[in-house]
């Protein structure tokens, strides 16, 4: 017998808001089935105006709202079951989030709940993440966002250690994030890497999805250091009009992925890695399994 279940997750992140709709198949003897229904991303870039001015515009706020007013009404005609809406490193910092939040629920009836970054990090890792990583091998997770960067340590199938930056590309494209913060990145990762060897990266995020695309590779072969810092090299030889003709990247992918990209050549080479995965997941990946998973406790404790 087969029972098919809906579920859907907003990211409201920095750079951009998603809504994800999965359709999750179930068949007694067979693995579980998580296929994508449906994936709407409006760029509205909160961080550009949080990061600057501690408060979303009321330009970005109509737009928040608006969208998550579609949103709704999208979840309605998929006959979404359960959803969740988490907002990240822009809403976390924004003096007027708990005023939008209170709007949008009021105007569509979506709960909008704010999480840190630890938070996020753990709900990306409850994806397919634990699939990949191999208990006899190191790995160091790298999630790029447009306010933070997450990291977390793996090492023979368990986490080591956990941390989130406020480095991200919206506001590395800002000039908001000082010396310091990125002198403090970076011997973090130096410090908890030292002791391992042969680790390699995790990558997650918009930005590194996109760059293993255009690479060609199939699904589940990792990237090399060399190619990363060879593509990082042709972005920055590119004008911002050059990469939305010449490498067909949307006008607000077209410039956070100079900073995402210098990120995770940096995170490579700051971990002595040679070699960065993409399972192409995400915060909203994370939210779907996460949703699932409480679903699945419930009926065994119901």
């Amino acid at each position: 017998m087969i029972k098919q279940r809906t579920f859907a997750a907003i990211d409201i992140g920095s750079n951009a808001v998603r809504l994800l709709v999965s359709t999750i198949t179930e068949k007694e003897g067979m693995e579980t089935n998580f296929r994508k229904t449906s994936l709407v991303r409006v760029p509205i870039r909160l961080g550009a105006d949080v990061f600057l001015k501690q408060k979303v515009s009321e330009k970005n706020r109509t737009r928040v709202i608006d969208t998550m007013h579609a949103f709704s009404l999208l979840m309605q005609s998929h006959g979404v079951e359960k959803y969740k809406a988490y907002a990240t490193s822009a809403m976390r910092e924004a003096k007027n989030a708990l005023e939008i939040a209170k709007t949008v629920k009021k105007n569509s009836g979506i709960d909008i709940e704010v999480i840190d970054g630890s938070h996020e990090a753990a709900i990306i890792a409850a994806t397919d993440l634990h699939a990949l990583i191999q208990n006899d091998c190191n790995y160091l997770y790298v999630d790029v966002g447009g306010g933070s960067t997450e990291y977390t340590m793996y090492s023979n199938g368990k986490t080591v250690a956990s941390r989130s930056f406020k480095v991200g590309t919206v506001r590395m494209m800002e000039d908001l994030v000082e010396h310091k913060t990125w002198e403090e990145m970076m011997q973090w990762v130096k410090d908890v890497t030292k002791d391992y060897d042969d680790i390699d990266l995790i990558g997650s995020g918009g930005n590194i999805n996109n760059i293993f695309k255009t690479s060609g590779k199939k699904v589940g072969k990792p990237l090399s250091l060399k190619y990363l810092k060879d593509y990082d090299e042709k972005l920055n030889s590119y004008t911002y009009e050059e990469r939305i003709t010449e490498l067909d990247l949307k006008n607000d992918r077209a410039d956070v992925i100079i900073p995402a990209s210098k990120i995770y050549v940096n995170s490579m080479k700051w971990a002595k890695a040679h070699w960065i995965h993409v399972p192409q997941i995400g915060l909203a990946d994370g939210i779907i399994k996460s949703l699932y998973n409480e679903s699945r406790r419930k009926k065994v404790t119901s």
